[in-house]
C-alpha cells in the first residue's frame, strides 16, 4: 500500500522547484532543456503521430510535454495528470481556453486514452526506501495501463549509473526488472531503450 507521506514529500519538493524556477525545465527538476527533450524523444516512439491521438502525461507538471509535441506538429488531445496542484494551475494558465489540453489531479477523471507516458516522475524518492518506492512505481504503471488502450512509455534513472555520481535521494531502477514486469503484466510487445547517452532508460509498451 502506498504511504501518503512519501508522496506528499515528493509533491512538496516539486512545488518548491516550481516556486523557485517557474514554468521552465528547472521547475520540473531537469538540469537542461536538452536532457528534458532527449527523454521526450525516446518516450514518443510509442506514438503513431500520423493521426490525431489522445495522451495521458502522468506526472505532467505544467505541460512541457504538450508544448514539445505541438512544436513537432502533432495533433493530440492531451491530459496532464499531477498530484501537485500548483503545477496544474500553471498548466491551465499557460494553456488557456484549449479543449485539447486539460489538467487534473484526480486520476479517476481521466477517460480511456490512446497512450500514457511518464518522464522523470519516478526519479525523486527523497528518503523513501527503494523497495517501498518500487511498489509506488509499479502501482503508477498499473494506473497508466488501466487508461491506455494502445501503449505506454516511461523512463527512470538506471542502476547502471556510475556509482560515484549516484545520489541517495534518487531512485535508480533495475531496467531488467521493469522490462520483465511489463512483459508479464502489460503486453507482449515491450522494448527497453538504454542507448541514448543519459543515465536512464526508457521502456516502451505496445498493446497492438
Amino acid at each position: 500500500m502506498t504511504d501518503p507521506d512519501d508522496l506528499n514529500k515528493v509533491k512538496n519538493y516539486f512545488i518548491e522547484k516550481l516556486e523557485t524556477h517557474g514554468t521552465t525545465h528547472r521547475g520540473v527538476d531537469y538540469n537542461s532543456v536538452e536532457s528534458q527533450e532527449a527523454r521526450f524523444f525516446q518516450l514518443i516512439k510509442v506514438i503513431d503521430s500520423s493521426r490525431k491521438y489522445s495522451l495521458l502525461d502522468f506526472g505532467s507538471g505544467y505541460g512541457g510535454m504538450y508544448d514539445y509535441l505541438i512544436r513537432l506538429g502533432h495533433q493530440l488531445h492531451y491530459v496532464g495528470y499531477d498530484i501537485a496542484e500548483p503545477m496544474l494551475v500553471k498548466g491551465r494558465e499557460t494553456h488557456p481556453n484549449n479543449p485539447d489540453c486539460w489538467f487534473t489531479s484526480d486520476i479517476t477523471e481521466v477517460p480511456l486514452i490512446d497512450y500514457a507516458v511518464v518522464s522523470g516522475t519516478f526519479n525523486m524518492k527523497l528518503d523513501t526506501e527503494n523497495e517501498a518506492w518500487t511498489k509506488i512505481v509499479v502501482d503508477c504503471l498499473h494506473k497508466m495501463d488501466d487508461h491506455a488502450t494502445q501503449g505506454m512509455a516511461f523512463n527512470m534513472l538506471t542502476k547502471y549509473s556510475d556509482a560515484d555520481k549516484m545520489r541517495p535521494d534518487l531512485y535508480y531502477a533495475d531496467p531488467l526488472f521493469f522490462f520483465d514486469y511489463c512483459k508479464r503484466n502489460f503486453a507482449k510487445n515491450v522494448a527497453l531503450l538504454h542507448d541514448y547517452r543519459l543515465y536512464d532508460f526508457t521502456i516502451i509498451v505496445r498493446k497492438d
